[in-house]
């Protein structure tokens, strides 16, 4: 069975951040860090050369593929910001409607700018989400 590829590595969170040419982006993602941080209780880490995680938890498949994931984490993508929260199913509508402008995908949150989503809302939902990912892991 093939090896996940993406693994923590030894690469600096800091200058990650730092290398972010847009400086929005930058803030961005120091707010996105410091609200994980203190959802997780656990400081970041690279997670490949491009993921910033916090935590660590084990997965394991139906089909008998395994591995270890972040309880949260985000990537600042050219498209967007990803947050990877393991979502899931089973959201409040409604906290989802007072976030603000997003897409979902499979276990993902997705936002252009930090400034387009409501922040208290945010912070609620990666605690939820933090937590479900703890119970899981």
């Amino acid at each position: 069975m093939a090896e996940p590829k993406t693994k923590p590595s030894k690469l600096s969170v800091e200058k990650f951040i730092k290398s972010q040419p847009d400086s929005q982006t930058r803030a961005d993602c120091a707010t996105i860090a410091n609200l994980m941080r203190e959802a997780t209780g656990e400081e970041p880490q690279m997670w490949g050369a491009s993921i910033i995680g916090f935590g660590t938890r084990h997965y394991k498949y139906a089909s008998g593929r395994e591995g270890d994931w972040p309880i949260a984490g985000f990537s600042p993508r050219k498209q967007n910001l990803t947050l990877y929260l393991g979502m899931g199913e089973g959201f409040d509508p409604e906290l989802l409607k007072n976030l603000g402008k997003h897409s979902l995908g499979k276990g993902c949150l997705y936002f252009k700018r930090v400034s387009d989503v409501h922040l208290p809302t945010l912070k609620r939902l990666i605690k939820i989400c933090v937590k479900k990912q703890k119970q899981k892991g």
